[in-house]
């Protein structure tokens, strides 16, 4: 596994202003999307990215493209970076999940890190993903590796990373269209 990590959420896509929820079902990032992910190619240039490595979904990819492009580095596809498979719940907004799910909202709420999605996948099932993940980066890495995937994996990412239990795990948030530099235990916004 790395030691030190920048860890890129992707840029805005259509399905995050919808409201919809991804899991690996996927939608195009948007004008403003795109936009970010420029942005954030050039507050990454100063860090000497040696490899890209993204999740194959298309939002992520298209954020690392954008970034691998701007900073003159390779691309790895990482299907263990794919976000949490939500399984029948995917492509969903929160008020078509309570229509279609009744109850489920309070069942996950009892055991959210272990809790599974219908037909998808638990926090605590990704979490093996994730240290895949970050075996194969630190494997294939000469130098400061950059990972661009998605929220809740991230989590995962992040948690492995800085040796956080389920609980620390859980409270991580990561806004669209940035990125992290973990070192150890201490990480911090770029």
């Amino acid at each position: 596994m790395p030691e030190r990590v920048l860890l890129a959420r992707h840029a805005q896509a259509e399905w995050n202003v919808e409201g919809r929820l991804h899991g690996q079902r996927d939608s195009p990032l948007t004008r403003e999307g795109i936009a970010q992910a420029a942005r954030l190619a050039d507050s990454l240039a100063p860090y000497g990215v040696s490899m890209v490595f993204s999740s194959p979904l298309g939002r992520a990819l298209r954020t690392a493209v954008i970034i691998a492009e701007r900073l003159g580095t390779e691309i790895v596809e990482m299907p263990e970076l794919a976000e949490l498979d939500l399984g029948d719940m995917a492509g969903m907004t929160r008020p078509e999940i309570e229509q279609a799910f009744p109850g489920a909202r309070e069942e996950r709420a009892e055991n959210r890190y272990g809790w599974a999605f219908p037909g998808g996948e638990s926090y605590a099932q990704a979490r093996g993903r994730a240290r895949a993940a970050l075996s194969a980066c630190g494997w294939e890495a000469d130098g400061l590796p950059l990972i661009v995937s998605h929220e809740m994996i991230g989590r995962m990412l992040r948690a492995e990373l800085r040796g956080l239990n389920p609980a620390e795990t859980l409270e991580l948030r990561h806004p669209l269209g940035t990125a992290f530099d973990i070192n150890g235990r201490a990480e911090h916004m770029v």
